[in-house]
């Protein structure tokens, strides 16, 4: 006998701790429009400067202990992070703290008015310790990090039939200065008033013991349970097949039905890019739903880092699996199509489906894909309370439905950290977003921009190495509980807010269930995944002098250092061009760089430098293509009140070649007040053909 995904589960009940454990791993929760209804909203710390697009403070980033009142509780001092009327449930709880001082402190949940909570004690303990359930439900990210460091979250269901408040209580809270640094995401569904809710008690830690169990083991195991009976189908019959340039590959699949596990497999002489032109394009009942390529879309960006949720996972042989449930009444088309320049071998491409009964509550599945391409990101603007950073939309949608998740794939250029901006999501079209967080990072679930890798049932980064430096970063979030519905439309706007005036390719894919006849507003952008994906600095900073003969430092290619380290230095107090320089630190004495440049036409040039003087700063000699300047340059430079200028130079006439030139530098020592770094900073040179 064949069971139905579907129409499986007992008659309704009262929602209570256990129910929604079970609801954790059922196989359809996200795929069926809830019933009983809810709404999904979040409460934060984020910066209350923060009142309307339209208004100053928009981007403001002061996003630390801001709460919604302070009171007294029995003489105790206790800082409101949630107050909601019930019926509702608290589905994820994230939080992150700026020194030992923010988390020494005390949470509260009180239910139903109650003067006594029902949870206390130590706040990291309650969310990440597991003083209430173990992994996953209750973790902190990444274990590589600090624990100090880490993002802290609770993923265990907290229901309130009537009303629930969360207090903190932190002696050391100075509230008017916002300070020590608290941050907080909680998101909680409030149900239609009619819905049997029982509140959450203590006891049901022991009550619900083997269902809680039981759920934590499945989400666990890194996927969700499967049936012998479910068929295997192949969109190609052979292993080994290739796909030309321009070709594709379908299947078509009759419903009733539900696709239930992808398993893809593909390789390329140029792999990256194969991820990223590659697409995986799927049309439920006469509706294109799903495009996104196929790297972004089961989460490895575009370039083959493993890691395993519960909705998608990467391995090392290059197997790529989604577990998203994707139900349809009549048809599926399922396509591979190969919008690139090379052929690519298909190892694998399996479907597993499922028999699914379709229902009015039924919704189809969606993912769309698009990129910010060589995109500016303004850089620091202060505290963002008159910064002029951007909204990137990650999705618009209209209808009836269900927003399940999304993932980054981004490129950055700069030493510094790119995800300063908080998620804004409106729902149904209110004014103000029910949803404004804190930053990237807290929004995915972990904190203070760290870049070790980490996986979980939910969340995960597999690659973190363009957090802080030059570097591709892929962060995800997908959602359960946390789910948000919307009934008419659902925009989704994550801020583009980066410390350094750079360049970023800024990915996203958005995943959702919507019934038959909703609409995605972003459109599927072909030539965008044929443009080179970018692997280093300079595929979008080529070290190429601009029409103004200007070539800045930063965007210089160091081929080779024999001491020390460089990085591209972004600051907008040192009057540096651009806002950046090359630094190169501790060369030592005899310590030499070598970097390229190119130039569309050879001659004679005329080379100026401005370079960064400091205290810390040394001297050096520099030769163009083996052709040495006319002078030292002396780095050092301790006058009060301008720690750091610049000195331009003119280093004299050289034979430029069309292509390839080179520069060296060698350190030849320092003055002798100089604290000795031996430090060079290039913030540009000026190349005219007088």
């Amino acid at each position: 006998m064949i069971a139905l995904i579907s129409g499986c589960k007992p008659a309704a009940g009262p929602i209570t701790f256990g129910t929604l454990l079970e609801d954790m791993t059922e196989t359809e929760i996200l795929a069926e429009f809830p019933s009983p209804s809810f709404t999904c909203k979040q409460f934060s710390s984020y910066d209350r400067r923060s009142v309307g697009p339209d208004k100053e403070g928009w981007f403001a980033n002061h996003d630390a202990s801001w709460f919604i009142r302070e009171e007294t509780n029995q003489g105790r001092r206790e800082f409101v992070m949630l107050d909601a009327e019930g019926p509702g449930a608290v589905v994820r709880f994230w939080m992150t703290f700026g020194n030992e001082a923010a988390y020494t402190g005390t949470l509260r949940f009180y239910f139903d008015g109650n003067e006594k909570a029902e949870i206390e004690g130590p706040v990291l303990p309650i969310i990440s310790g597991g003083q209430l359930a173990g992994e996953p439900l209750s973790s902190s990210v990444s274990p590589k990090t600090l624990y100090a460091q880490r993002g802290h979250n609770l993923y265990l269901p907290v229901p309130y039939a009537k009303k629930l408040k969360i207090t903190y209580e932190c002696p050391a809270l100075n509230p008017e200065k916002h300070s020590p640094s608290v941050y907080y995401n909680i998101n909680y569904r409030t149900y239609a008033p009619e819905t049997d809710v029982q509140s959450f008690s203590i006891a049901d830690l022991s009550t619900y013991k083997t269902i809680l169990d039981q759920t934590q083991t499945r989400l666990n195991s890194g996927a969700p349970d499967r049936q012998e009976t479910f068929k295997k189908l192949l969109l190609s019959e052979e292993s080994g097949k290739v796909l030309p340039a321009g070709e594709s590959l379908s299947l078509r699949i009759k419903g009733p039905a539900a696709l239930d596990e992808l398993t893809f497999n593909i390789k390329a002489e140029d792999q990256p890019q194969a991820y990223r032109s590659t697409i995986l394009q799927i049309t439920f009942d006469g509706e294109r739903t799903v495009w996104c390529p196929v790297g972004d879309f089961f989460g490895t960006g575009y370039q083959l880092r493993p890691y395993r949720t519960y909705h998608t996972l990467a391995l090392e042989t290059g197997d790529l699996k989604s577990f998203w449930l994707m139900p349809f009444k009549k048809e599926a088309l399922v396509e591979l199509i190969n919008l690139g320049n090379q052929s690519v071998t298909i190892e694998a491409a399996n479907i597993l489906t499922a028999p699914y009964r379709w229902k009015s509550t039924s919704m189809h599945f969606g993912a769309i894909w698009h990129e910010f391409n060589d995109k500016d990101a303004i850089g620091y603007q202060g505290d963002g309370v008159n910064g002029k950073h951007e909204d990137l939309n990650f999705v618009k949608l209209e209808g009836q439905g269900v927003y399940a998740g999304d993932a980054i794939t981004i490129f950055n250029t700069a030493d510094a950290w790119w995800g300063e901006g908080d998620e804004k999501v409106f729902v149904d079209g209110e004014p103000f977003p029910s949803h404004i967080g804190t930053g990237t990072e807290d929004y995915i679930g972990y904190a203070w921009c760290r870049p070790e890798y980490f996986e979980h049932f939910l969340i995960a980064q597999p690659d973190g190495s363009g957090n802080f430096h030059t570097g591709m970063t892929i962060n995800m979030r997908h959602r359960l509980l946390d789910a948000i519905p919307f009934n008419t439309s659902l925009k989704f706007d994550l801020e583009l807010w980066h410390w350094a005036a750079t360049k970023v390719n800024y990915g996203v894919v958005s995943y959702w269930y919507m019934k038959p006849g909703g609409k995605c507003l972003i459109e599927p952008d072909p030539e965008v995944v044929k443009i080179p994906v970018s692997l280093k600095r300079e595929n979008l900073y080529p070290p190429v002098p601009d029409l103004a003969g200007l070539l800045q430092g930063e965007h210089l290619r160091v081929v080779s250092i024999s001491a020390g380290n460089w990085e591209v230095q972004t600051a907008t107090s040192w009057g540096w061009s651009n806002n950046a320089q090359l630094w190169w630190m501790d060369g030592g004495v005899s310590g030499s760089l070598k970097a390229e440049f190119e130039m569309a036409r050879s001659g004679e040039y005329t080379v100026t430098g401005n370079f960064t003087k400091a205290v810390d700063y040394g001297n050096f000699k520099l030769m163009i293509n083996d052709q040495p300047a006319r002078q030292v340059f002396k780095g050092f430079h301790d006058a009060e009140g301008k720690p750091v200028i610049t000195d331009q130079v003119v280093l004299g006439k050289f034979a430029l070649k069309e292509g390839i030139n080179t520069l060296q530098i060698e350190i030849t020592g320092k003055q002798n007040k100089a604290v000795p770094r031996y430090m060079v900073g290039i913030d540009y040179l000026k190349i005219r053909n007088d």
